[in-house]
This record gives C-alpha cells, structure tokens and sequence, in this order.
C-alpha cells in the first residue's frame, strides 16, 4: 500500500485544509500507537533473546511516540481548549484517555528492561516517580470516565463495544508495571508500597473489567457482532485478562522476597501460590477470548474492515497475554506454553508490522486525524 497518492505524492497532509489540522484534530487514540509499539519491545527478546537489540530499538521508538504525542494532545489543549473539552461528552473517544496512562507504563517497563542496562540504576527515582504518577492518571481515569457514562454521556447497548474496557485497564497495566518495578527498588518499606499499590490497582480494574466483558457477551448475544470498523474492538477483551494474568504472576514471583523483608514472611509463599493459580485461570479464560476474536476478525476480513486507528486494538492485547504466557512458561518449565508464546509474539509481530505501516501511510497523507468530537458538535 503506497503513501503517495495521485496528486501532491510527497506533500505530507494533503488530506487537510492546513497542517495546523493536525493538532486541531489530535485525539489520544494515538496513545494507543505507543502501547502496540512498547509492548512488542518487552515480548520480543523475552521469545527471542538475540533480537534484543531490535527490541531496544523499538522501546525508544515507543518513547519518542509518547513524547511526541504527549506535545500534540498538550498543544491542542492550549490552542483549541473549547474543541478538545468536548471528548468529555463523546461516547467512544473519551474511552481513549485510559490508553495515555497505559502507553505511559509501557514505556516504564521499557525503562526497567532496558534503560537500566544503558544508563544504570540513576533512572530508577525517575522511573518510580512517572509510575505513581500513572498510578494517578490510571485511576483518574478507571473512575472519572465511568463517572462521566453514568452522567453526562449518552450510550445504549446495542452500540456498546469493548472499548469501554480502556479506562478501567489502565489500573490493571499500572498494577503489572508495579510488578517489574518492586524487585529494583533498594528499600524494603518501599518495595512493600509499590506491591501493596498494584495488589490494590489490580482488584480495582479486574472486577470491573469481567462485569464489562459480562454485558458485551450479552450484547453480542442479543445484538450481534459491532460493525465492521469496529471489528478490532473485539481483541480488547484480550487485555484485562492477559493483563491480570500477567500482574499475578509478576507480582506473586516478588512476594515472597518482599513480604519477608517487611516481617510478613508467611504471605509470601501464599501470594506466590494465588499468582501462579490466578495466572493459569485467567490465562484459560483469556484462550476463549482470543479464540473468540480471531473468529470475529475473519468473519468482518470477509465481508470488508476500513482501516483506522482502531486496528491497534489487534496489538496490545494480544502482547499482554504473550508475555503472561511466556511468564506461565518460565515458572512452569512446560513447553507448551513456552511455544505458545513464540508463536503469539510472531503474530504480533505481524501485526504490528501491518498496522505500523498502514497507520504511517495515513499519517503521512493526513487522513488519521480526525477528531469525532468536532465533528458531532
């Protein structure tokens, strides 16, 4: 698929009336560029360890997406901050704010597998303090844009689609993030905060997230299939509960250590045991829902799928349940899931792959930027 088009071929944005369009109609579905990106770069080396350095690659390219997206959406807020307070009223892209703090925490667990080899243990403050950070920003979101459905915005069941799953994950991602982060930290009290926090982060996210995944089975049921430039949205069941998984096992394999430094030794082994039973229980529950939204992506394939933004809802998810793989395939030493989860990175990699150039192809002619909320006013 090639970037020029017909007329102005190398002319970026010519799908716009003026580059300034490109902050007027910045929305933080972009975010969702970095999560794809981030967590490809943490799944690559774990299956494969000699693409490390491709990996790293990729980290830093997350970083500069984050920093890069983190200006425009900033910018629009200054320049056009009657335009951009409407997505509080938008059904569907207010869903998005949740995908700022969870490409947020990629990057930190980037930080923590990569940047401490590069730079050494002088970023770890740096890294501690941007994850309470998104520890704020996660639940800001997992409560606020709920709140926001119940009072101010208009929805109905029958146009409900996953992506009411985006605010509320974003706590679950910061609770697994807290996972990587506890074992680095030197003082023992501090580790105990940062494990407690993500125990906490993760009850307030699943729950929520498996009442959500219980009324989109029921509007499946009743209402059929979402349409087709929808279709992504059915992966993104995948990722609270590739996510939960994950934090369990993370945060299960430092309990112990942890718990015993701060005189609790007697949880630790208990905490163990729960992650590794939660991660094998939600990664079942996860099978279905990846079996489920293949099935669902080659029914819409065949009838018709219009690219947008919304394809990178095929990325995040499926990585998270790759690396919660990858992780039951460590602690188990079985095959199977150590397979598995090659051959779920190699899909990703696909993936990423096809929907990177696609959305630098648009990107380049413009024809991505587009805010659904100006548009509704």
């Amino acid at each position: 698929m090639p970037c020029q088009t017909a007329a102005h071929p190398l002319r970026p944005f010519n799908r716009l009336t003026h580059p300034r369009e490109v902050i007027r109609q910045f929305t933080p579905n972009w975010f969702a560029v970095v999560m794809g990106t981030g967590v490809l770069a943490l799944a690559l080396p774990q299956a494969f360890p000699r693409l490390h350095p491709v990996a790293e690659a990729l980290w830093w390219l997350a970083l500069g997406l984050f920093a890069l997206f983190s200006v425009l959406y900033s910018a629009r807020w200054l320049m056009f901050f009657h335009e951009a307070r409407r997505i509080f009223s938008h059904s569907t892209v207010s869903m998005f704010f949740g995908t700022i703090p969870m490409g947020l925490a990629t990057v930190l667990n980037g930080a923590l597998v990569f940047g401490l080899a590069r730079f050494g243990q002088g970023i770890l403050p740096w890294v501690e303090a941007l994850w309470w950070v998104d520890v704020g920003m996660a639940l800001l979101c997992g409560v606020a844009i709920p709140f926001l459905m119940f009072t101010r915005q208009e929805h109905s069941i029958d146009q409900m689609t996953a992506v009411w799953l985006l605010p509320v994950v974003a706590a679950e991602v910061a609770a697994a993030s807290g996972g990587l982060l506890a074992p680095h930290l030197v003082d023992s009290a501090r580790q105990l905060q940062v494990l407690v926090t993500s125990y906490v982060l993760w009850a307030v996210s699943l729950p929520v997230a498996f009442s959500i995944l219980t009324i989109l089975i029921l509007r499946m049921v009743l209402h059929k299939l979402p349409p087709a430039h929808m279709a992504a949205s059915s992966w993104l069941a995948l990722g609270p509960i590739g996510t939960g998984a994950l934090g369990m096992l993370l945060l299960g394999g430092d309990a112990p250590a942890i718990f015993a430094a701060n005189g609790l030794a007697g949880f630790g082994e208990t905490a163990r045991g729960l992650g590794l039973i939660a991660g094998m229980v939600l990664w079942g529950c996860g099978f279905w829902w990846l079996l489920t939204a293949v099935l669902i992506t080659l029914k819409h394939v065949h009838q018709g799928m219009p690219f947008n933004l919304g394809w990178w809802g095929f990325t995040f998810p499926l990585g998270v349940y790759a690396l919660a793989t990858l992780r039951l395939g460590a602690w188990l030493e079985l095959g199977f899931f150590k397979g598995m989860g090659a051959l779920l990175v190699v899909a990703l990699v696909g993936l990423w792959a096809l929907v990177g150039w696609r959305t630098l192809c648009g990107a380049w002619r413009g024809e991505l930027f587009f805010s659904p909320c100006i548009k509704q006013a």
